[in-house]
């Protein structure tokens, strides 16, 4: 009987078209990346294009059937509240990319487009280098989590 029940919700399973999210391929073969090729966000920028399977990076922008143009990536931290004596207890993170798309002319492909990322996270002043690498991975994070945005605005771009 469990075989036969075990069977059926795999029948159900397969049935409903689940699939994982594989990678989305881009609408255009060859893209600049407008971040350094060595920065944090270069690096995880070009490893997501390169995971798409149909474009590749050019470090040539003349030779780019478009551009990817980062207008501003900015991090901040702002104290959230305080303790009865006066010292953080908690901070939030952000960070905000402002980017667009472009062609070969200069032409908009992609509005100028922000997306902002918030953490929240509590801080203890007898682990100041702990908190500072807790810090660190959560920018990481939110960066990633931001390439995985962009990603996907640019792979629902289509050409007109």
């Amino acid at each position: 009987m469990r075989f036969i029940l075990f069977a059926i919700g795999l029948f159900v399973l397969a049935g409903c078209g689940f699939h994982l999210r594989g990678p989305q391929p881009l609408a255009f073969s060859t893209i600049h990346i407008g971040a350094g090729q060595y920065s944090p966000l270069g690096v995880a920028l070009r490893r997501q294009v390169a995971l798409s399977g149909s474009t590749k990076v050019e470090e040539d922008p003349a030779k780019a059937e478009t551009k990817l143009v980062i207008l501003a990536n900015q991090r901040s931290r702002e104290i959230l509240s305080l303790t009865a004596t006066g010292r953080v207890r908690e901070y939030e993170l952000t960070q905000l990319i402002r980017f667009s798309l472009v062609d070969t002319q200069g032409k908009e492909l992609l509005v100028p487009t922000s997306l902002t990322v918030r953490r929240e996270y509590t801080f203890d002043d007898e682990q100041v280098l702990g908190k500072e690498q807790e810090e660190l991975l959560l920018f990481e994070d939110m960066q990633n989590d931001l390439v995985r945005q962009m990603m996907r605005r640019l792979a629902v771009w289509r050409r007109p």
